[in-house]
């Protein structure tokens, strides 16, 4: 199965690179992006896109919320086997330079969602504590992740009606490994040790010179089972931006959040960030959200259009939600981004508040599988 790839120095197994290191069909390679409208944060777009080669699955995602609704294009294709081809029917990611730019297209379709947008980095690609998870002594989940903070330039258009974007506030993620991913396996189920659930939080937050990036797990009584932050420098210039680490970045020693959630939902009213550096310095970050979005618009949780389904050699699909209309505790719906409005001390920013809560969570006060907040 040698590929065009195969031609550069990069193999780390004695396999071909189109062949994985591993068997396991939930092996992924991903790509997440978000865009903010710079001025009021008044919409908020976001493009998923995997590569699930033991499943034989790629599949994209944009998806734009504006006000109370949102707009998704979904695609799914049998995946190529030269890794650069990063293609699903209209929707193309294209690596124009490693880590500094990347273009997305949506050309026009039938489905009427369209884009042309240039994401330019401004800071380095942020490597975060790897994600490992295991269902009664099986692997479910073990992945390397990196975020980069950046800008977007270009357009995207619903119905015909176009909408620029002008240094737009940009923030990506690039993942792999393994983790659940597409149609259940056979044989009997996993007891996901205690009993099923999920607490993950996740917050990028734009100050303009310096961005401050966190994540946690917690377990059902509120304890981190996996937790950091750091404070990372931004960059106008892409040029300027370091190779490897940057020696401006500060790791945060202690790291702590409190989230106040909107009455009857698992939906984030307001939210508090507290670090803490190895020098004793605290950072408190206040977060207002604004804008709110659905993670299913990108694949996450989607009961037809999830990630490494399959959905035929190659088919394409349009939804829209109008936010009054669902019910926030559907399991669809209870993974949510949100714009946020950022306050540190005499700095402001803007940002992403990322959470999703499956279970009981008791720091949060929530007793059942799928209550919302009191």
């Amino acid at each position: 199965m040698i590929t065009r790839f195969d031609d550069y120095c990069i193999h780390q197994t004695a396999q071909p690179v189109a062949e994985p290191s591993q068997s396991d069909r939930n092996f992924y390679d991903r790509y997440w992006f978000n865009g903010i409208e710079a001025g009021n944060g008044d919409w908020l777009f976001e493009i998923g896109f995997g590569l699930y080669p033991n499943r034989r699955v790629m599949d994209g995602h944009f998806s734009v919320a504006i006000g109370d609704k949102q707009y998704a294009f979904h695609a799914s294709r049998r995946a190529p086997k030269e890794r650069g081809e990063t293609v699903v029917g209209p929707l193309s990611v294209e690596v124009l330079e490693p880590m500094r730019q990347i273009r997305v297209t949506l050309a026009p379709n039938e489905h009427d969602i369209e884009c042309e947008l240039l994401f330019t980095a401004s800071s380095i690609p942020h490597e975060e504590p790897q994600n490992i998870m295991h269902d009664d002594g099986h692997l479910i989940m073990h992945n390397s992740r990196f975020t980069q903070m950046g800008y977007w330039e270009g357009y995207f258009s619903i119905d015909g009606k176009r909408y620029e974007v002008s240094k737009a506030y940009g923030t990506r993620d690039k993942s792999w490994g393994v983790r659940p991913v597409g149609e259940p396996g056979g044989g009997a189920p996993g007891l996901m040790n205690d009993e099923p659930g999920v607490y993950w939080v996740w917050s990028p937050i734009n100050f303009g010179d310096f961005c401050t990036q966190m994540g946690t797990f917690e377990d059902r009584q509120g304890n981190p089972t996996q937790v950091s932050a750091d404070l990372v420098p931004l960059y106008d210039n892409p040029d300027d931006i370091p190779l490897g680490e940057d020696p401006g970045m500060i790791k945060m020693t202690e790291v702590k959040h409190e989230i106040q959630w909107h009455k009857g939902t698992r939906r984030a009213a307001s939210a508090e960030m507290h670090y803490q550096d190895k020098n004793g310095k605290h950072y408190d970050i206040s977060l207002l959200p604004g804008q709110r979005f659905y993670m299913l618009g990108v694949g996450y949780n989607h009961l037809e259009w999830g990630h490494a389904y399959w959905k035929g050699e190659l088919e394409t699909g349009r939804e829209e939600w109008n936010f009054a209309d669902i019910n926030e505790l559907d399991y669809q719906f209870l993974h949510t981004h949100q714009v946020v409005k950022a306050i540190m001390g005499d700095k402001q920013g803007v940002g992403t508040l990322e959470s999703i809560v499956i279970g009981k969570h008791a720091r949060s006060g929530f007793k059942d599988f799928f209550d919302g907040a009191e």
